[in-house]
């Protein structure tokens, strides 16, 4: 049986609207309740937001979270199972249905979790719920790196050579990495931490290493696409951070260096990007908000750029 545990708001709420427009009539929808889908200190901080703005929170927790300081920081608190985290956090049922036995008219998933489930998305769209975050379709894109590369070419970004077709024919992806140039990076097209990575130095070391990506994309992400790239040595790899609402707005947080990593995995990030001009900082920034203006609204993300020297 859930729990569900609910505390006063100690001031009159103040309403957050969000005004839906469209061709024949304009609505608005008034949230006073979201739900956090999730825990810990980026949910503490969801909550304390909300708070200034009014709205009422709720909180989910596993057993194992029952007593955390985001399930004493909401106004309401539902549990929705044990600690493993595939039978609580990562539980789209249970947490819809925490949203829908509370009121909460949204659902704002912090980051981790089901923040990049784009069926999770498209569940909160079809229960009537406001998913604070990307639209289903922008975070399937997104998590795709090759139909992230193939919306980004159509708009004319300049791209790392590479090949990011749907032909997963290991002889036609031998003759794309001839095409393209060895040295080569083999990388799979859903995922991230590095996992599946294989940099290429000739053509007698692909297929093993082709192989190889696929498996370890299989075992890591259940998809075992497969993308390449011409690997390029010593660059600098920068991101812009981007924020985007539904109706077209897209700016940009400035840029952040992540060249310092470790088998693929950022060690530091450093804000600004050092040793750029302000000229070409400013730059950055616009490419950003023009390539997100192409398909990726209504999100929080970022683009990342490689400098070849």
């Amino acid at each position: 049986m859930a729990t569900l545990l609910r505390r006063k708001l100690p001031h009159k709420p103040f309403f957050l609207q969000i005004r839906i427009f469209s061709s024949e009539n304009q609505t608005t929808q008034r949230i006073e309740k979201i739900l956090v889908a999730n825990r810990g200190e980026i949910a503490c901080r969801i909550m304390r937001t909300a708070k200034r703005l009014g709205i009422r929170t709720v909180a989910v927790y596993s057993d194992a979270d029952r007593d955390a300081l985001h399930v004493k920081s909401a106004d309401e608190a539902v549990h929705i199972g044990p600690p493993p985290a595939r039978l609580s956090y990562l539980n789209a049922s249970s947490i819809v249905e925490a949203a829908t036995r509370t009121g909460a008219q949204a659902i704002h998933p912090g980051y981790g979790f089901l923040s990049e489930s784009a069926d999770f998305a498209q569940i909160c769209e079809d229960k009537g719920l406001t998913f604070i975050g990307p639209p289903a379709s922008a975070i399937r894109d997104m998590g795709d790196k090759s139909a992230s590369k193939r919306i980004m070419g159509a708009a004319g970004v300049p791209l790392v050579p590479g090949y990011h077709g749907n032909d997963q024919d290991i002889d036609l992806m031998k003759s794309e990495a001839d095409k393209i140039g060895y040295p080569i990076l083999i990388k799979p097209t859903h995922g991230g931490g590095g996992k599946g990575m294989r940099i290429v130095q000739n053509p007698n070391e692909f297929v093993e290493s082709f192989l190889g990506a696929q498996r370890e994309a299989a075992a890591s992400f259940g998809i075992n696409t497969i993308l390449l790239e011409k690997y390029i040595t010593q660059p600098r790899h920068i991101e812009v951070q981007i924020f985007g609402d539904k109706h077209g707005n897209v700016l940009h947080l400035y840029e952040r260096d992540c060249s310092v990593q470790r088998r693929h995995q950022k060690i530091i990030e450093e804000a600004p990007a050092p040793n750029i001009s302000s000229c070409f900082r400013s730059h950055l920034g616009q490419a950003a908000v023009s390539a997100a203006k192409v398909r990726f609204l209504n999100l929080l993300n970022y683009l990342m750029f490689v400098l070849i020297n």
